[in-house]
C-alpha cells in the first residue's frame, strides 16, 4: 500500500501495483516523494490525459490479452477497471491541495 498525505486533504491509501503505475506516468519513484505545488499543474495533465481503456496490473491495456487471458481475467472480475479510473482519487487530491497550496508526500 501507499498513502499519499496532505495538510489539504486525508490521506488517500492506494494499492502499491496501482500507486507505482501512477507515479512512473509522473516520473516519481514509488517508494517516497513529494508532489510540489508548482509540479501539480502539468501532473493534473498527464492523469487526465490517460486513456479510459482497462488495463491489468502491468499497466497494458487488457484488450491485448488473448482470448483465455480473457476468460480468466473475467471469471476474476466481471468489469475491468482503467487507469483513469484508478487516477481519479489521486486527481482530485492534487486538485484540492494545489487549490490550498500545500504539496503531497508519500513514502514518509
Amino acid at each position: 500500500m501507499v498513502k499519499f498525505k496532505s495538510q489539504a486533504t486525508g490521506d488517500l491509501v492506494m494499492v502499491q501495483a496501482h500507486a507505482a503505475l501512477l507515479l512512473k506516468l509522473l516520473g516519481k519513484a514509488p517508494e517516497q516523494g513529494i508532489i510540489e505545488v508548482a509540479d501539480m499543474p502539468r501532473h493534473l495533465a498527464i492523469l487526465k490525459g490517460i486513456p479510459d481503456e482497462p488495463v491489468n496490473d502491468e499497466g497494458l491495456p487488457v484488450g491485448r490479452d488473448t482470448d483465455e487471458d480473457k476468460e480468466k481475467r473475467l471469471a476474476f472480475s466481471d468489469e475491468p477497471v482503467s487507469l483513469r479510473k484508478r487516477a481519479l482519487p489521486l486527481v482530485q487530491m492534487i486538485e484540492r491541495a494545489q487549490a490550498e497550496g500545500h504539496p503531497i508526500v508519500w513514502g514518509v
